[in-house]
């Protein structure tokens, strides 16, 4: 971080209001040339999806990562307010840092203020300042000491350790570390994760996003007890086996959010509705009824009982929801994808928290209602998600209140609230949990619209993912907003209209109904071959994981699948497939593609993709070691049900067999043998 200069540092300022000290703190980055005015907004709307209140009378605004554009140099601002600002309920700041950083340079500063909140005397001198060298001697670089490690890290005696620099792009997020959690569960030793001196439990979810490691961090991981060695590389294999999908998702999401920020809106009013601001999450048009969601509220009393009969009561509700997101992820798995399914896989991750449960049986034993000690316990855990400084991390926090709340539900024996709706609905809310989104009804549901949430949110991806037009982050307004009027949702600019005019209702509906007669043309033409104008047909296939997938890539026009990926039939599960299990999936296939091409690839275990019960030896990269066809040939137990149910499948219709990671001609020829037999 540049060192801080008085021109960035106003002393004895006033401010009536949060917003009021952020545009005054905003405004001293601007003069000084870091940022362009409009990142102002930026740090205000980031107030909207995240705390920046960092505790003991500091606040720390910082802007939206996707406004980065407008930084010019990296810098901070201080604002020193000696008589405070309310920041949120019950909480006041007294000196505001406003950050605008490129990339993690702030991290350091960070650092300085922690150290000081533990200095309540030294914290208050900052407070009451009268010479800013006073704040630059406490937050600049030359106040950064030698870290010194917390005296538990080099105690804790490891029988085996690694290091790793992270490099997934948007750092450990809830998807890649509940598959951390998922190999780490797999053995009894005890594994942590070293960030610095903090450390995690490698079995907790919610722990290992509480360190806040992002790109870039050199991760230390240890393991101590039974099997420790195996233990370790298993891990390190899963954590780096994942590294190419998540800067592949990274790089998809980059593109996705390109495509979605448009610069010219589709459509604008002739008119002049009331307009409301936020962050374009789902692209699209969407125009009906202003209906607002009101997520449940549970209002728990303690009500103490016996102390077995409240811990038995806990532990049904968990089996419970557990059970419930395993139907939920199998139901979105054929709805929508394998990827959307993975949103409730690692919800069952972070119900699955052993700290989250021992500290709600721990206040049971202390004799409080189950009810009353999930939630405080819950309550706990959400709290530490929405401190860590990544909005995509701290964005899993409404992963967590989604499925405990569920938790909370099965103890009240509560019914999930269903809104009944009989005409197109833009729904308003404050946010929405990934199991709203997924349950509402998109008969009539056309459009979303929160006042917070994030464009990276769970939530945000479904809305894509169901063509759902939406926006996120437009403000407390949007709850003011009185119900029943007409409004539109632009999801490509992040514009809500309200309170439309008959004209331009029936200026957009001419819109949304063109756009509608394009798409609508373009479907009638998906089966038309793909012939260029020189005379050159090129064949469309698709890559698909099931008859399911299938069927809809030939509905959308595809003439063959160019790629089935056998790998799915062995993942999530215990045992291997057995002849007559694959047999059956790929007859389906062969049924569905009606004599149109079909080739189905051999199973391709490794890297990214990690088959516990196989036991496979851990390799320096499990990319290019023993996978693909070099697998089948070592385990032809594996390679011979897998063949056998193929040519039993291909007695009903055409199929072709693709070997994957073939390195030499050896190889296809041994391969080819064990087929001729």
């Amino acid at each position: 971080m540049k060192t801080i200069t008085r021109s960035c540092i106003r002393l004895h300022a006033r401010a009536g209001t949060k917003d009021e000290a952020i545009r005054l703190a905003g405004q001293l980055l601007a003069d000084a040339g870091y940022i362009e005015p409009a990142y102002i907004d930026s740090l205000l709307k980031r107030e909207q999806v995240a705390n920046t209140f960092l505790g003991s009378g500091v606040a720390i605004p910082h802007g939206m990562i996707e406004d980065r554009h407008l930084i010019h140099h990296t810098g901070i601002a201080i604002l020193q307010l000696p008589d405070g600002v309310e920041w949120n309920e019950g909480q006041k700041a007294y000196l505001v840092v406003a950050i605008a950083a490129q990339s993690d340079e702030h991290i350091a500063l960070l650092r300085r203020l922690t150290r000081l909140m533990q200095q309540p005397e030294a914290l208050d001198t900052l407070f009451h300042a009268e010479n800013p060298l006073v704040l630059i001697a406490a937050l600049g670089d030359a106040a950064e000491p030698t870290p010194t490690p917390q005296p538990e890290a080099p105690t804790w005696p490891a029988d085996a350790e690694a290091t790793w620099t992270v490099d997934y792009p948007n750092g450990l997020h809830a998807r890649p570390a509940s598959r951390w959690v998922e190999t780490a569960k797999r053995f009894p030793c005890e594994l942590r994760i070293y960030k610095d001196a903090e450390f995690a439990d490698a079995k907790a979810l919610t722990d290992l996003l509480a360190l806040g490691v992002t790109c870039g961090s050199t991760l230390r991981l240890a393991a101590r007890g039974p099997d420790a060695q195996r233990a370790l590389n298993a891990l390190h294999d899963t954590i780096r086996g994942l590294s190419a999908v998540e800067q592949a998702d990274a790089e998809r999401a980059r593109r996705n959010a390109l495509a979605a920020r448009k610069t010219k809106p589709e459509w604008t009013p002739s008119g002049a509705p009331r307009t409301l601001y936020g962050l374009g999450a789902s692209p699209g048009l969407a125009v009906g009824k202003l209906v607002r969601h009101v997520s449940q509220r549970f209002d728990i009393t303690d009500q103490p009982g016996d102390v077995v009969a409240e811990g038995e009561a806990l532990e049904q509700a968990l089996i419970a929801v557990r059970a419930e997101r395993e139907e939920l992820e199998g139901r979105t798995r054929q709805r929508l994808s394998a990827a959307e399914a993975a949103i409730f896989a690692a919800q069952r991750e972070l119900l699955a928290d052993p700290v989250l449960t021992r500290d709600a049986l721990v206040t049971i034993m202390q004799g409080h209602g189950a009810a009353w000690s999930w939630q405080r316990a819950l309550r706990a855990r959400i709290d530490k998600l929405q401190q860590v400084d990544d909005p995509l991390l701290a964005a899993r926090a409404v992963d967590l209140r989604d499925v405990g709340e569920r938790v909370l539900a099965q103890l009240l024996g509560i019914e999930r609230q269903q809104l009944t709706l009989t005409e197109p609905t833009i729904l308003a809310a404050e946010d929405l949990t990934p199991s709203d989104t997924l349950h509402l009804d998109t008969r009539h549901v056309v459009g979303l619209a929160t006042s917070a949430g994030g464009p990276t949110s769970h939530t945000a991806i479904l809305a894509r993912t169901l063509g759902l037009p939406a926006i996120v982050a437009a403000g407390p307004a949007l709850l003011a907003a009185p119900e029943g009027g007409i409004a539109v949702v632009d999801g490509g600019t992040g514009v809500l209209y309200l309170d439309v005019n008959e004209a331009d209702q029936r200026s957009i509906a001419e819109v949304i109904a063109r756009q509608t007669a394009a798409r609508e043309s373009l479907r009638a033409a998906r089966h038309l071959p793909a012939t260029t104008t020189d005379g050159h047909t090129i064949e469309i296939a698709a890559n698909v994981a099931n008859a399911k997938q299938a069927a809809a890539a030939v509905d959308a026009g595809a003439e063959g699948i160019g790629l089935m990926r056998t790998e799915f039939l062995f993942l999530e599960r215990n045992t291997a497939p057995d002849e007559e299990e694959q047999y059956q999936v790929y007859r389906e296939m062969i049924e569905v593609m009606a004599g149109r091409r079909l080739i189905i690839r051999t199973l391709d275990i490794g890297g990214d993709k990690q088959v516990p019960y196989l036991d496979l030896p851990h390799e320096e990269n499990p990319f290019l070691g023993v996978r693909g066809a070099r697998l089948l040939l070592q385990r032809q137990d594996l390679l011979y049900a897998q063949l056998r149910a193929l040519y039993r499948a291909a007695q009903h219709g055409p199929l072709w067999i693709m070997f994957p990671m073939v390195t030499h001609v050896g190889e296809i020829e041994a391969l080819r043998g064990h087929c001729e037999l």
